[in-house]
């Protein structure tokens, strides 16, 4: 079980067809549960309240990044040592987090990615997502040196430093995935991964069809060789 300082963020749009499910997982597990509503157009803050969310809804649609962003601020807020991340579309199992939360708290990394391709039950994804994610893993392993297996994975764990780093408006509002692991490590932040069983979207994928890989590919190059060469922020440190 979570101890009752152990805070999971969802970033929710338009999911309330899983969330209910998410969230009272989560809370039955211990977990203080924030929802951030991007403004979504069906009942997905209602769902996420009945369940035993916090809900925090943002008056426009802002995007992924500025969801996280915003849960991000309400645990610094709070008080929170360190908060998990997962999605609301019924992907990621509540259960991982407690795993993500013990290796995150023996000190020796400030970030942790649950990774689906390290689990025994292996997350099958089709051809054309798997050789995006291998693109971006040899670009990590390239450029920093890290051999991560799954590093566009939305469910981490992460402690009060990262979080505040993420406040600062560096962090992207749309995709945060392997250009913000780039500026973690040029900040000098240590990542690990461990294993986390994922299922099937109950929602559908936000990279779903041809069109939007695509650009999601041109525009995550782009952000990723940008992060090499931004000015890094300084008003997260303490």
């Amino acid at each position: 079980m979570a101890d009752k300082k152990s805070l999971i963020i969802i970033p929710a749009y338009n999911e309330e067809k899983a969330i209910g499910g998410v969230v009272a997982k989560a809370c039955a597990l211990g977990f203080h549960v924030v929802v951030v509503d991007d403004c979504s157009r069906d009942q997905t803050g209602r769902v996420a309240r009945e369940a035993g969310a916090v809900v925090l809804r943002h008056p426009t649609n802002l995007g992924y990044g500025s969801g996280l962003q915003t849960g991000y601020r309400y645990a610094l807020l709070n008080g929170y040592p360190d908060v998990v991340q997962l999605d609301g579309d019924g992907q990621h199992d509540p259960q991982g987090a407690l795993d993500l939360l013990r290796t995150l708290r023996t000190g020796e990394c400030d970030l942790v990615l649950g990774s689906r391709f390290l689990h025994s039950e292996s997350y099958r994804v089709s051809g054309l997502r798997r050789l995006g994610q291998n693109y971006f893993i040899m670009l990590l392993r390239m450029f920093t040196g890290w051999r991560l297996t799954d590093p566009t994975s939305g469910f981490q764990a992460m402690t009060a430093d990262v979080m505040r780093f993420y406040c600062t408006p560096i962090y992207p509002n749309d995709f945060p995935d392997a250009n913000i692991l780039m500026l973690l490590h040029r900040q000098g932040f240590r990542v690990r991964e461990v294993p986390v069983r994922m299922h099937a979207s109950q929602t559908g994928s936000m990279h779903s069809g041809l069109l939007r890989p695509a650009y999601y590919m041109i525009r995550m190059t782009l952000s990723f060789f940008i992060a090499m060469l931004l000015k890094l922020p300084t008003e997260h440190r303490k």
